[in-house]
């Protein structure tokens, strides 16, 4: 059998826009990802549904699996022939134990890239506002480890000859022994004033940081129960980060929020959220596919031949307005032929969709749904009218039912399928809604609600709404809060408007002041 070959990937620091790109395309290129607890979990989600996943991350608790197996499972992997990325926090030279995974798969002929990361001892500063270097106050900086016991340091680092080696200290996983480091570095010459920061989990929604000085930070660290895993930084840069501390003044910081609306549309709220200093944290529970049912197939195909008989084509969703003109082209369906219908749409999203194909909607509600759209065209209604209405199998049935009590043939057309999905997530969602670590849940329409319910249960939790309840529910309009107050979720916050600016707004004026709730 052909070896496999292995990537020794680093994840960067936590956020997972600091992989590089290289990192990236080695994890999507792996049939099997080895990874641990600080290669951040968003990255898991850009991996193909059949990848392998096997986690070997070490918590302070407890030791998943040893380093000498990790060494040999990566052999055994890749002498199955895979293609193997051991997926590790950071950069994996900088006490990665790195050279320990490289030296044995080269002893077994085994073939692989080290591909750099960004280091947390550079980035976790850089995103609490504290350069490493200043032009004024360190021109140099040491990244030490700080997780040996005190004997074991004693032996590692000369401190005599580190303590004022740079202008900047980095120690690495080092907060139980911040008050021996404080001592040593003393004893050698710093002063007790030197300027010192900690900061844990940082690019994460986690990031906290704690600053001191080396006389007095190993009881500020007692008083404020800091715990690792975290960078502390030694040197007058700390100073830096009252003027430069960027990350944490932004709307959304300390927030990780669930995103659930189908994978090809999350992007536009992940943008936003991960802009305005949010952790998203994509979960998509729907996905949007083409009619498949015979049946429907063949009204779709009938109501197009009647293009010409239409006065109206009425376009609630983007996704509607997506799956018609794909049905068009399938159908061999020319637009002109709908001369005679004005478009509607619901959503300036809609109406976009309906813009780049040379349609310009007739009317855009104030309210952006369906009532809205009703609302607007009252006056434009007449009996005996003909309305087409592409959409979902799973739309409400307020429009054309309105339609019909005002005399206007309303043609419902199901363009499109809407389907629960589970995403392979390795039980990670469930243990950080257990853990309080996901702090806002965003649901985009009912679909998303329901489905997201029934994806927990799936995932084996049988209490999802309790199990939801230590979340904000933020709702994209009221016909989405309404389904989840029914499914017994307590709805905190809902856009003004139902779009995704609109959400992203209230997401904003919540986190400013919890007390004035949207809605």
């Amino acid at each position: 059998m052909t070896k496999g070959k292995v990537y020794l990937v680093g994840a960067g620091p936590g956020d997972p826009k600091l992989i590089t790109v290289r990192g990236l395309a080695a994890l999507k290129r792996a049939d099997v990802v080895v990874y641990d607890r600080l290669a951040g979990p968003q990255l898991l989600q850009q991996l193909p549904a059949e990848t392998e996943r096997i986690y070997v991350g070490k918590r302070p608790d407890r030791h998943t699996m040893k380093q000498e197996e990790i060494n040999r499972l990566l052999v055994d992997l890749a002498l199955q022939g895979k293609t193997v990325c051991r997926l590790k926090g950071g950069d994996p030279t900088v006490f990665g134990r790195v050279g320990e995974e490289a030296e044995l798969l080269r002893q077994h002929g085994i073939d692989f890239d080290i591909v750099p990361g960004i280091t947390s001892a550079i980035a976790v500063p850089a995103y609490a506002g504290i350069p490493v270097t200043h032009r004024d106050w360190a021109s140099s900086f040491s990244i030490i480890t700080g997780h040996e016991s005190p004997d074991k340091l004693d032996r590692m680092i000369h401190w005599d000859k580190v303590t004022n080696a740079t202008g900047t200290l980095l120690f690495l996983m080092g907060v139980a022994k911040i008050g021996y480091i404080s001592e040593q570095l003393i004893k050698h010459g710093r002063s007790p004033g030197t300027p010192v920061a900690l900061v844990r989990w940082g690019t994460r929604a986690e990031q906290a940081t704690l600053v001191g000085t080396l006389g007095d930070i190993e009881a500020k660290v007692a008083e404020a129960g800091f715990e690792p895993p975290a960078v502390i930084v030694v040197g007058d840069v700390v100073r830096q980060r009252e003027t430069l501390k960027w990350m944490e003044n932004k709307p959304l910081f300390g927030w990780r929020v669930l995103v659930t609306r189908a994978r090809a549309q999350a992007s536009e709220l992940t943008e936003r959220i991960d802009e305005l200093g949010g952790e998203p944290y994509e979960f998509p529970v729907i996905e949007t596919r083409p009619q498949s049912e015979p049946g429907a197939i063949r009204a779709i195909e009938e109501a197009l031949a009647e293009a010409e008989t239409y006065d109206w084509v009425m376009l609630t969703s983007p996704n509607g307005a997506e799956h018609f003109f794909a049905w068009l082209c399938r159908t061999g369906t020319d637009i002109r032929r709908f001369h005679r219908a004005r478009f509607a749409a619901v959503g300036p999203k809609t109406a976009e969709a309906l813009l780049a194909r040379g349609v310009i909607a007739e009317a855009l509600p104030s309210k952006f749904q369906a009532e809205g759209l009703l609302d607007s065209l009252v006056a434009e209604l007449r009996p005996g009218q003909r309305a087409l209405l592409p959409r979902g199998d799973l739309a409400r049935e307020v429009l054309p039912r309105e339609l019909e009590a005002r005399g206007v043939d309303a043609v419902e057309l199901d363009v499109y399928e809407n389907r629960l999905i589970v995403p392979q997530d390795d039980g990670r969602l469930l243990e950080m809604l257990r853990a309080g670590e996901i702090h806002v849940v965003t649901f985009t329409s009912s679909s998303t609600v329901t489905n997201l319910l029934e994806a927990l249960r799936r995932l084996g939790e049988t209490s999802p709404a309790e199990l939801l309840s230590g979340a904000i529910v933020a709702c994209i309009g009221p016909v989405t809060a309404q389904t989840a107050a029914a499914n017994g979720l307590k709805v905190a916050i809902q856009a003004d408007q139902a779009t995704i600016d609109g959400l992203v707004e209230a997401l904003a004026a919540y986190r400013r002041d919890p007390t004035s709730r949207s809605n």
